[in-house]
């Protein structure tokens, strides 16, 4: 990390992989290079003039955003306890993305943690820049505008108050990468301004992924319980680069990142609703009986990228790798984006694309910040 010359209120902050040094160093190296990291971020707040050292207790105001690396998700551990080092206001420059608003550092048991303080409207311009093309149809950045801000309230309102932050930066919640440059976005932003669906009076957990493959998914598939917003429902997503897709993996390296050995063939065990897979059974040498497992934990032991989804349309085994041909990107529950896309180039308004993908939920004004 380096403060570099210019604007006043214009930090520079170099950062790797959630603030943990995820990176791919081992052992007395690793330490290192984050006692190193954690050193030089210590270092440059003391020198900014606008360091502060504020009360324990954090504002309310805005959203608290916890800053991840996308390729490496360190989120702190259950019960962890914090303590605020020091914040920075003004523009903050990490990684290459900028950010506005308050920058916080916060100290946890397993190391520090950054966390951006951004007014409500500002953080879903920086959403739907980083989820969906700036050059989409103005509807569906509109809709998406809605998904967003109303996950985005529901998480703030139902975070567990001893956390410093609502939402990570991640596909964990949803992804930002700071201020917004769009023109476009920022006016879908503003003519949606504080509008949230609701469900007998409040904020519904919003849901969405980005290629549903054909069919949506019901919430009760993926998630704890069904909700009665969301239900499974047939789209047409053919405009996305993930409608149909084919991996070609090595059974060493399934093997690695699910902890089995010796697979010889999987099976499939079962169909979600939508027509997703729902269990994998993985047939091992030397065992009489298969290791079963979800496919929902099978993809994302895997990895999200590696499995775009779980609707698997083929299966079969080539040599020493095996074959998955299959549609769409995402657990498919709530609003596909390349759906909404698709229906807005087909002249449907952002209100007819929620209705369609949240039946039953109301458009509100949300009073909040």
């Amino acid at each position: 990390m380096q403060r570099k010359a210019g604007r006043k209120d214009e930090k520079v902050i170099s950062w790797k992989s959630g603030f943990r040094s995820g990176n791919k160093l081992s052992g007395s190296r690793r330490n290192s290079a984050r006692l190193l990291l954690l050193c030089s971020l210590f270092v440059v707040f003391m020198l900014s003039s606008e360091l502060r050292i504020p009360a324990p207790a954090f504002a309310e105001a805005g959203m608290r955003i916890l800053l991840l690396d996308n390729r490496d998700f360190h989120v702190p551990p259950k019960n962890t306890k914090f303590t605020r080092v020091g914040n920075t206001s003004g523009k903050t420059l990490m990684a290459g993305i900028k950010y506005s608003g308050k920058i916080e550092i916060w100290k946890g048991e397993k190391g520090l943690y950054i966390i951006n303080e951004v007014p409500l409207e500002e953080y879903i311009k920086g959403v739907v820049s980083a989820e969906v093309k700036s050059n989409w149809h103005i509807e569906a950045l509109k809709a998406q505008a809605v998904v967003a801000r109303t996950y985005a309230v529901y998480r703030k309102l139902n975070t567990a108050k001893d956390l410093p932050y609502h939402l990570t930066s991640s596909v964990l919640s949803q992804v930002y990468k700071g201020e917004n440059l769009s023109p476009e976005v920022s006016r879908a932003v503003d003519e949606t301004r504080n509008e949230i669906l609701t469900y007998n009076g409040k904020p519904i957990v919003a849901f969405y992924h980005s290629t549903s493959g054909g069919m949506t998914e019901d919430a009760g598939e993926v998630f704890t319980e069904s909700l009665p917003y969301i239900k499974p429902v047939k789209t047409n997503c053919e405009l996305s680069p993930f409608y149909m897709w084919e991996k070609v993996i090595p059974a060493g390296e399934i093997e690695k990142a699910l902890g089995v050995k010796g697979i010889t063939d999987i099976k499939i065990n079962g169909y979600t609703v939508s027509g997703r897979v729902k269990e994998f059974a993985l047939i091992v040498e030397k065992s009489l009986d298969p290791v079963e497992m979800p496919a929902i934990e099978f993809r994302k032991k895997l990895g999200w990228e590696r499995l775009p989804s779980t609707m698997i349309t083929e299966l079969s085994k080539n040599e020493d790798s095996f074959v998955f041909e299959g549609r769409g990107y995402g657990h498919g529950v709530g609003m596909c984006q390349w759906s909404s896309l698709q229906m807005a180039l087909d002249g449907k308004s952002y209100r007819e694309i929620l209705g369609f993908f949240y039946p039953g939920a109301v458009l509100n004004k949300y009073e909040g910040r």
